[in-house]
C-alpha cells in the first residue's frame, strides 16, 4: 500500500516536471523567434525548479489539510516554478504579452509586483498558468507559477533572500531599511539601463534614416 502511495507521488510530481518542460520549450520557441523578427531577445536566461515533496507536505500541514494529492494539486499553485530573466523592464510585459497569447496556455493570476512593489522592495511579476500536459492515457491540466524580472531585479531578490534566512525570519529594523533602500537604488538602476537603451536605438533609427 505504501509503495503504491509513493507511486502515485512521484508520478504526481511528474506531472509537474513534463509541464515546466513545456513551458521551457514555448518560452525558447518565442525567444528565438523574437530575436530572429526584431534582431532582440527579451529573455536573458531562465531557470525552473519544482517544489520537494516534504516541502509540499509542510505547506499543506501549515494550511491545516490532509495530505493527499487532491490537496496539493488543489491548493498549492507553485508546486512547479519558472523564473525568467531579462534585460529591461519594459520586457517584462512583452514576455505577459507573449505568454498569453498562447492558446494552450490559460493564465490564472497575475500579480504585478513591478508596478505594486513589495513593501520591503521587491518587484516581480507573478503568474499562474494552467498548462495541458499529455500523458499516455489522459490530459492532466498543471499550473505552474512564472515568475519575470530584469536582471537587476533577480540580483537584489537572490541576495534578499539569503539575507532573510540568514536572520532566521528576524530580520532587524536598520537591515530592512537598508535592503529597501538598496531595492530603490536597484529599480533606479533599471530605469537608467532603459533610457540608456532606448537612447541607442534612437541613435540607430537615425543612422538608417
Amino acid at each position: 500500500m505504501q509503495r503504491d502511495m509513493m507511486k502515485q507521488w512521484a508520478h504526481f510530481f511528474l506531472t509537474y516536471k513534463f509541464a515546466l518542460d513545456e513551458v521551457e520549450t514555448k518560452l525558447n520557441i518565442l525567444n528565438e523567434e523574437f530575436q530572429f523578427i526584431h534582431d532582440y531577445n527579451p529573455i536573458e536566461h531562465v531557470k525552473t525548479r519544482i517544489k520537494n515533496p516534504e516541502s509540499v507536505m509542510d505547506k499543506l500541514r501549515r494550511k491545516n489539510m490532509d495530505i493527499n494529492l487532491e490537496n496539493a494539486k488543489e491548493h498549492i499553485r507553485d508546486i512547479a516554478g519558472v523564473r525568467v530573466i531579462c534585460s529591461f523592464s519594459t520586457d517584462i510585459y512583452q514576455i505577459l504579452e507573449m505568454i498569453s497569447q498562447q492558446t494552450d496556455v490559460k493564465v490564472v493570476e497575475v500579480k504585478d509586483y513591478v508596478l505594486n512593489p513589495k513593501p520591503n522592495g521587491y518587484k516581480s511579476l507573478h503568474l499562474i498558468v494552467e498548462i495541458p500536459v499529455f500523458l499516455t492515457n489522459r490530459i492532466e491540466n498543471v499550473l505552474v507559477e512564472i515568475q519575470i524580472r530584469t536582471s537587476a531585479m533577480d540580483f537584489w531578490a537572490s541576495l534578499e533572500h539569503k539575507i532573510y534566512y540568514k536572520y532566521n525570519e528576524g530580520i532587524p529594523p536598520e537591515i530592512q531599511q537598508q535592503l529597501k533602500e538598496s531595492a530603490d537604488m536597484i529599480n533606479l538602476l533599471d530605469k537608467r539601463m532603459l533610457a540608456l537603451n532606448q537612447e541607442v536605438l534612437k541613435h540607430r533609427e537615425y543612422a538608417v534614416e
